[in-house]
């Protein structure tokens, strides 16, 4: 889908308190940006916000970082935290793959990734985000005991993580290829394509992984 760009944009997110610029010299800091020692959870590819915006108000005491490399749609974002002035919350424009440049190791406690691009073509399998590339990614900055959280409509990017996770050496901890009618349903809070492809009637993917625990050599 192609995003028609406005103009300004870049400078608005530049200029935005809600947007960090230059996170990579956050990085093992987060605490100070926040203020607090609170966990931090991330999103990658956050879209408007919906998601993070209504964890946030219902968990202040977690820090929330929102991630989306789209000018267009982080705008959006924005001008919905400008309403909100929600505190436990920032923004980031980078893309999933400096994640490790941005945070410290163990700095992060949950990875959510909701509807990411499937990158349907074989030869784009190493861009989708539960890839074994974006894993290892993951494992440099969550805490030992760190979850990553997943949620798709498309039953062949869920079909191809349940693979690539413990190909990857995680733990899919528990899956489920119809959230909404499943006894992890309760508690959901849903992202905008969520809640469109809901009502659709398309099912709904999650997934949560951990890492596996080492073998302990005797």
């Amino acid at each position: 889908m192609r995003l028609r760009h406005i103009p300004g944009s870049e400078q608005q997110i530049a200029e935005s308190p809600y947007v960090i610029g230059n996170p990579e010299e956050k990085k093992a800091h987060w605490a100070d940006v926040f203020g607090n020692e609170n966990p931090v959870h991330i999103e990658v590819g956050m879209g408007k916000g919906k998601f993070l915006m209504e964890l946030a108000g219902m968990h202040p005491d977690i820090n929330y970082v929102g991630i989306e490399r789209y000018s267009t749609v982080l705008l959006k974002a924005i001008r919905k935290q400008e309403a909100l002035k929600l505190p436990n919350l920032f923004f980031l424009r980078e893309d999933a793959g400096t994640l490790a440049d941005i945070f410290g190791p163990g700095e992060v406690a949950k990875i959510y990734l909701n509807f990411s691009d499937p990158w349907p073509k074989d030869r784009h399998a190493k861009r989708r985000l539960t890839s074994p590339r974006f894993m290892a990614v993951y494992d440099r900055i969550l805490k030992p005991e760190g979850i990553v959280e997943f949620k798709t409509d498309n039953q062949e990017l869920f079909a191809y993580s349940l693979q690539s996770v413990p190909e990857a050496g995680w733990n899919v901890d528990w899956h489920t290829f119809d959230l909404h009618h499943s006894e992890y349903g309760e508690g959901n809070v849903m992202t905008e394509y969520e809640a469109k492809f809901s009502a659709q009637g398309k099912p709904i993917c999650k997934l949560t992984a951990s890492r596996k625990a080492p073998v302990s050599k005797i």
